[in-house]
């Protein structure tokens, strides 16, 4: 999907550099050793005697969930493959090994227990949530090729006026404010874009250039949180939250801007005061030029139109009764029924982010519907255990994680765990706001880690621009990051008491 929009090329630099890194000769015999490491891990567990884990009644397909849980953990953490490729194999050995449609003399229900149904494990390829980031991104498509991003841009940045520090907070809002609705890589790269001949008027020697580098990520990474669509952890939370058979809360769209958008704008706000404390401007006006905009003809007209009614029947779900997956399928029926899409759009949906995602859901599908999750309340005293340490250690955790491999996989990791854990906990979690303040604040702590350049595509892309040092983005990302989890979880906290979130 990033081919429409302005700064793709920095995406495709920023991805060959990746690649480069990943598969050199060096690092390919390291990614061997790793690869052999999960492998011995994984048939270890699979091949253990049930005895040993300690879970009286255990049955063979449980214990395989197990011991494919682990290959997902260390896979995704090694990074052995990408992470949509975990998710796929997770998906390929749950339906060989423990589906109604595996290899036979390996499935047999008389000898391995309650097998999983193929047509679960498949449907998590188009769960409700799968649709919800189809419509993000059909969204994101249709307002890059008709220009409506760069437009927006444009209206919204002017009001800024020139003052160097007035220019930084409008794009820290602006970022922020996209990044709600599109995706962050593509979003800090278009920002990116526009701010090349704004660092051209700025001293090469002042730290102004410093300060609106860094603000792009920092925003793109912070306006994630704003919506379910921002980023994948908080759609992954939202399916855990909603989840008809687990906790089933019914938290709608609008329900999580009501919270999370305020959020955002003070957090956006810490970060302006925060970016000219340490990085000052020596010149005080900047000459603002955007190029492009708004394509004319009646495409651009239809995607406008739509892109309100969706934002204000996702708004307005709980009014409408429209839940906010069945909105996300509007747009798409729309544009493709007046051409604003074509088939060649649909190739550029991110798809590797929905199998990652899906490969999340399979494994928490596994865990649920093999009877491992009630297995593991009954013979683990999570009810013992204190929200508190579950709330720091859950958050900590994500947070650490999410500074070194994908967020998405962070949060496909630790979701069903936690879930489990929170099923256990019960009315105890109430004194610390819920369940939702576990596991929302996951997704807050997954989009707070910041630290390094490569902690986030935007992260990345920034230091793509030889502009930023890696302390300088360590410095800051941490101070913000750490802010954002304590704000964050301060506010769910309030909600979950006080609001009935």
């Amino acid at each position: 999907m990033f081919k429409n929009f302005n700064g793709y090329n920095l995406i495709e630099a920023y991805h060959r550099i990746r690649h480069i890194k990943k598969y050199q000769p060096s690092n390919v015999v390291k990614k061997l050793a790793e690869a052999v490491v999960v492998v011995i891990v994984t048939l270890f567990l699979w091949n253990l005697p049930s005895s040993a884990f300690g879970m009286e009644g255990l049955t063979v397909i449980q214990q395989r969930i197990i011991a494919i849980f682990a290959f997902a953990t260390l896979m995704w953490i090694m990074e052995v493959v990408p992470s949509w490729a975990t998710s796929v194999a997770i998906i390929g050995l749950i339906l060989l090994f423990c589906s109604d449609s595996g290899i036979k003399p390996l499935c047999n229900p008389d000898d391995v227990g309650q097998l999983l149904s193929y047509k679960g494990v498949m449907a998590c390829f188009a769960d409700p949530v799968i649709m919800l980031f189809i419509g993000g991104f059909i969204l994101a498509i249709a307002a890059t090729k008709t220009g409506l991003d760069a437009q927006l841009a444009k209206v919204l940045l002017a009001p800024f006026g020139k003052k160097s520090n007035m220019v930084l907070l409008g794009f820290l809002l602006i970022t922020g404010l996209f990044s709600m609705f599109i995706s962050n890589t593509a979003t800090a790269a278009m920002m990116l874009t526009f701010l090349t001949p704004v660092f051209r008027q700025l001293p090469s020697n002042g730290k102004g250039r410093i300060a609106l580098a860094l603000s792009i990520p920092i925003a793109a990474n912070l306006g994630g949180m704003g919506t379910p669509i921002g980023t994948p952890p908080n759609t992954i939370a939202l399916k855990y939250l909603n989840d008809p058979e687990g906790l089933n809360l019914g938290i709608g769209f609008g329900q999580w801007m009501l919270l999370m958008t305020p959020l955002v704008i003070l957090l956006l706000f810490f970060a302006w005061v925060l970016l000219q404390k340490m990085f000052p401007f020596t010149q005080k006006t900047i000459e603002l030029t955007i190029e492009g905009g708004m394509k004319k003809g009646i495409h651009s007209k239809i995607v406008i139109v739509t892109f309100i009614v969706t934002v204000l029947l996702w708004l307005l779900d709980s009014v409408t009764g429209i839940n906010s997956y069945t909105v996300a399928l509007i747009p798409f029926v729309v544009f493709s029924l007046t051409g604003v899409i074509s088939r060649s759009d649909l190739e550029e949906i991110n798809w590797s982010v929905i199998w990652m995602v899906a490969g999340g859901f399979a494994l928490g599908y596994g865990l649920n519907q093999s009877g491992l999750a009630e297995l593991a309340v009954q013979s683990i005293p999570f009810g013992d255990f204190s929200p508190v340490l579950v709330l720091i250690l859950s958050g900590l955790i994500c947070y650490i994680l999410s500074n070194f491999i994908s967020n998405s996989a962070t949060a496909a990791l630790l979701m069903p765990i936690l879930v489990v854990v929170c099923v256990a906990m019960g009315d105890k979690l109430d004194a610390i706001g819920g369940t939702s303040t576990i596991l929302i604040g996951v997704a807050i702590a997954a989009s707070s880690a910041m630290v390094l350049p490569i902690s986030t595509p935007p992260n990345a892309l920034a230091y793509s621009t030889n502009l930023v040092e890696q302390r300088d983005m360590a410095r800051i990302g941490l101070i913000v990051g750490i802010f954002s989890m304590v704000i964050g979880y301060s506010a769910l906290y309030f909600a979950g008491k006080f609001m009935a979130f």
